[in-house]
């Protein structure tokens, strides 16, 4: 999700016209022979005998009426963060705005860069974490960036040792896959921070906020009606972000890195961190923008993951499958950024 101005409010109508779809199909055989270079990477963890294998893949949205639309996704995959070869870093970055790009990319480097330069890291790595996303926002402000309507959303992934640390401001996504008898269940690492969320929706109206959907603000839906179902029925048109007395920022998101403007209506850069102790049972995790998870649920990701034995078989089936979703829905798809990292040999119980 975006903000109004940015690529998640654009009212496309559901996808009818055959060229379109033989756009997209072009478009992925040149994506699909770009794709195939991609490689799996691996980092040991010696601490605790086991390591990671990894892949990622980002590709840029199906935009027909802005053909020179660019990625303004961007990810960040730091191993051996102070040297240390039990801590290593993941992340993705969702930006949106006119500025979008030059936001996430501006919130990839220097987040990494200050949770690395942090001595406390090992200590306290959620102190870390709240530190590091609080200096990178004011970095960000103070940056020739123009950000008061423009900024980022972050999911990352730290692991030090047998402890994973996934701190998230926005709405992309971090799953762990947990072992349970013969299934693999998906247990999402991150909960999505919108509206939707009663204590969020609660937390920006008491910071001045409207919370309206467009069809509401436009006057075409009660504005009273201050329920809007839930992400999976009402996706479509969702609550959103207002000032009291304008038409403006529109973001329907609670959380994100700039957005100076939505600053003021309680849009803020504080993360929310989930720590999970690693163990036998968990044979992967996914880190990924909402461009994933507009249409495909957690589990449904997990499970094509848990079908493939490479992740760049997994990462491409799931972008495959996102964007025939996005154009059942629509006639364009989000850009796609995924992180998938397998977790080898790791004997401990837990």
């Amino acid at each position: 999700m975006g903000c109004v101005h940015g690529k998640c409010c654009c009212r496309y109508p559901r996808s009818s016209d055959g060229d379109n779809r033989e756009d997209l199909g072009r478009y992925a055989q040149v994506q699909t022979h770009i794709l195939a270079g991609r490689s799996v990477e691996s980092a040991q963890v010696p601490s605790h005998n086991f390591r990671l294998e990894y892949s990622v893949l980002t590709q840029r949205g199906f935009y027909p009426e802005s053909p020179e639309k660019e990625n303004q996704d961007s990810y960040c995959i730091r191993t051996q963060l102070q040297g240390n070869p039990n801590v290593h870093f993941f992340g993705v970055f969702d930006g949106h705005g006119q500025f979008g790009t030059e936001c996430s990319v501006f919130v990839r480097d220097r987040l990494v860069e200050i949770l690395s330069n942090d001595s406390t890291l090992l200590d306290d790595p959620i102190k870390a974490y709240n530190s590091a996303f609080s200096i990178t926002n004011e970095e960000l402000h103070d940056s020739d960036i123009d950000d008061s309507m423009s900024g980022t959303t972050a999911i990352t992934a730290l692991l030090v040792g047998d402890m994973l640390y996934v701190a998230n401001v926005g709405d992309s996504r971090a799953v762990m896959a947990v072992k349970e008898g013969n299934r693999v269940v998906a247990k999402d690492l991150s909960s999505d921070q919108t509206p939707f969320r009663k204590d969020e929706c609660e937390r920006v109206k008491s910071c001045g906020a409207r919370v309206l959907s467009v069809d509401q603000v436009e006057g075409l839906k009660d504005p009273d009606i201050q329920s809007w179902g839930d992400e999976e029925t009402e996706g479509g048109d969702p609550p959103r972000l207002w000032v009291q007395n304008g038409m403006y920022p529109g973001t329907a998101f609670t959380r994100s890195v700039g957005d100076s403007t939505a600053e003021s209506i309680g849009v803020v850069a504080v993360p929310e961190v989930t720590t999970v102790h690693l163990t036998a049972h968990h044979p992967f995790f996914v880190v990924a923008s909402d461009g994933v998870f507009e249409f495909l649920s957690s589990q449904t990701v997990v499970d094509m993951v848990n079908r493939s034995a490479d992740p760049r078989d997994a990462s491409s089936a799931i972008a495959g499958e996102s964007y025939k979703l996005w154009l059942d829905h629509e006639n364009r798809t989000d850009d796609i950024t995924i992180i998938i990292v397998h977790i080898k040999a790791l004997s401990n119980l837990g």
